[in-house]
């Protein structure tokens, strides 16, 4: 009888031993998720141009990263097309809620940098109530313009001194700088393009939870483990 409760006894500690090492591999040294700050391939971040804003500071596209960013490219002289493509994100910035303000950033690109200088862009910010901080106007240079508007799929042509033709495309980066939507058109129905800024501004990472391995050899220490 004694020589079976002991055969018992050794079993069960195998097989406890067994569970411990599972956990223990499973375990990570860290407790936290490490941050990663690696920019995908599809990221308009890993454009390294450097546009001038209304207030006159140098920034790259980069500094708009860990919010959503509305984007559009229109130019302060235009009397046609412009005027409703700023009323649309006009439009678009009032559906969003307030408390997430703070994590939108809706910028202007001008497609006219010769003649929209920091100056000009924030008079135009000003008069079209757009002076908020979540509101960003950008002057690049010709070639950069020309290259961030390839990217975004938007074609322009200077047709006179001041006039221009141009794509009306909205479009929809998520916090890592990717694009996620683009709204085509003039005063276009806008719910599916407020829903996907809402969407992805809620959108919350999700983040792993390690247990280190002091906390696995503590579980085991202060359970009914018979093993530790």
């Amino acid at each position: 009888m004694c020589q079976r409760h002991f055969k018992y006894k050794k079993t069960m500690k195998k097989i406890i031993l067994f569970f411990i090492a599972i956990i223990l591999i499973s375990c990570k040294k860290t407790t936290s998720e490490p941050k990663s700050n690696s920019i995908s391939q599809e990221s308009i971040f890993n454009l390294t141009s450097q546009w001038k804003t209304q207030d006159n500071k140098t920034i790259e596209l980069k500094e708009l990263k860990g919010k959503v960013t509305v984007m559009v490219m229109i130019y302060t002289s235009c009397k046609a097309a412009c005027p409703r493509l700023v009323a649309d994100m006009r439009d678009i910035e009032s559906k969003m809620p307030k408390d997430k303000l703070s994590d939108l950033n809706f910028v202007l690109v001008s497609i006219d940098p010769e003649v929209d200088n920091p100056e000009r862009l924030k008079a135009f910010a000003k008069a079209n109530f757009m002076d908020a901080p979540h509101w960003i106007f950008l002057q690049g240079t010709k070639s950069t313009v020309q290259e961030f508007a390839n990217v975004l799929a938007v074609k322009y042509k200077q047709i006179a001194p001041l006039d221009f033709s141009h794509s009306n495309i909205i479009s929809v980066f998520n916090k890592e700088g990717e694009l996620l939507h683009q709204q085509e058109g003039l005063g276009v129905n806008n719910k599916e393009t407020v829903d996907k800024i809402i969407e992805t501004v809620n959108k919350k990472k999700k983040k792993k939870i390690y247990l280190s391995i002091g906390y696995c050899f503590n579980f085991c220490k202060h359970s009914k483990c018979t093993a530790v």
